[in-house]
């Protein structure tokens, strides 16, 4: 579960936001703060995952709140949700290491949408991982597969087909036993299954033998 820490001075605006969270699966509000005076002594106590900043409070800037905010939880992760639209201000959030800035007003699906960015991509990024992949980096910094090249000589359609045996297998395959159900080159099966390996798709499993060990393929968590 994330824990979070809503920072607003509008008591009724931090009333509808935690509305929106406790409606986001994976999540939980602990707390709402209304000053920055206020936020630093809830964060400090409640050690939250997640604070919910405005910038405009009454006794502070909610940027310059940031690092007041780390100071009493070092390992605090903060989306800015704010009706400032200055280009500056923005660029500030983005320097003092925020994960998302949400110009009011915004409806419950954007805010989820964030949120459930932040819950798949930052929490992959966990104490028990010790090496990241790619795969991982790409989902925190929102780039998905949608929005980079497949391999070359690789299509959607065919991606598709080799997502669909390999969640149909019983178990693992290799890129020879792929070849021969999609009817297509090893060669071109591979690519395709090393792709979605990169992707953080599948998991590959050596099989020892005679000769070099042989790389097999199956779905995460399968």
């Amino acid at each position: 579960m994330i824990n979070v820490l809503i920072v607003d001075d509008d008591f009724m605006v931090a009333k509808v936001h935690a509305g929106f969270i406790q409606r986001t699966p994976g999540f939980k509000v602990v707390g709402a703060a209304h000053t920055g005076a206020q936020a630093v002594i809830e964060t400090e106590r409640l050690q939250p995952d997640l604070v919910l900043l405005d910038i405009h409070l009454p006794d502070i800037n909610g940027l310059d709140l940031m690092q007041q905010l780390r100071e009493v939880a070092p390992e605090l992760d903060v989306l800015v949700i704010s009706a400032a639209r200055e280009v500056e201000t923005v660029r500030k959030a983005l320097r003092g290491g925020i994960v998302h800035y949400l110009i009011k007003p915004f409806s419950q699906s954007d805010l989820q949408e964030r949120l459930e960015h932040y819950r798949s991509a930052y929490q992959s990024l966990d104490a028990s991982k010790d090496i990241a992949e790619q795969s991982d980096v790409n989902r925190v910094f929102g780039l998905d597969r949608s929005e980079r090249p497949l391999p070359k000589g690789c299509s959607v359609e065919t991606l598709k087909l080799v997502e669909a045996a390999l969640g149909a297998a019983p178990g693992d395959l290799s890129a020879a036993e792929l070849a021969e159900e999609l009817g297509t080159s090893r060669v071109s099966a591979r690519r395709y299954l090393e792709y979605l390996h990169d992707e953080g798709t599948l998991d590959v499993r050596l099989k020892y033998g005679v000769g070099r060990p042989e790389r097999r393929y199956v779905m995460k968590g399968k």
